[in-house]
């Protein structure tokens, strides 16, 4: 079982950068490959970004490629998305989620393919 707890989300003006963080806990959560999806209000929830267990592999959606960037931190059980050049379209609830497969290489673009999700954090970008 891995426990996920997202934060650092909240208002910034377009154009600004936001950190989020997320704290993992588990017996496996150091050795999980961990991806951030949001969703925005009536629409579904999309991948982001996603990491594989060591931080070796990393896969991003087009609509944020060269703006966000994944990493993790296995010492402190922590996955972070930077995220800079905020645009109004990025506002949404952020999640951030865990594979039950300890030491995977690959990185999973598709919520389906997570077992553990946070609570989410939700970010605004004001224009």
């Amino acid at each position: 079982q891995v426990q996920l707890v997202e934060s650092g989300g909240g208002l910034v003006q377009a154009g600004g950068s936001q950190r989020l963080s997320c704290a993992a806990s588990g017996r496996t959560s150091s050795s999980s490959a961990l991806g951030w999806f949001r969703q925005a209000p009536g629409k579904e929830r999309e991948f982001v970004a996603a990491i594989s267990w060591s931080g070796s592999n990393r896969s991003y959606a087009d609509s944020v490629k060269g703006r966000f960037t994944i990493s993790r931190d296995n010492a402190k059980n922590t996955v972070y998305l930077q995220m800079n050049s905020l645009k109004p379209e990025d506002t949404a609830v952020y999640y951030c989620a865990a594979v039950a497969v300890s030491y995977s290489t690959s990185v999973r673009s598709h919520s389906y393919e997570y077992d553990y999700w946070g609570q989410g954090t939700q970010v605004t970008v004001s224009s």
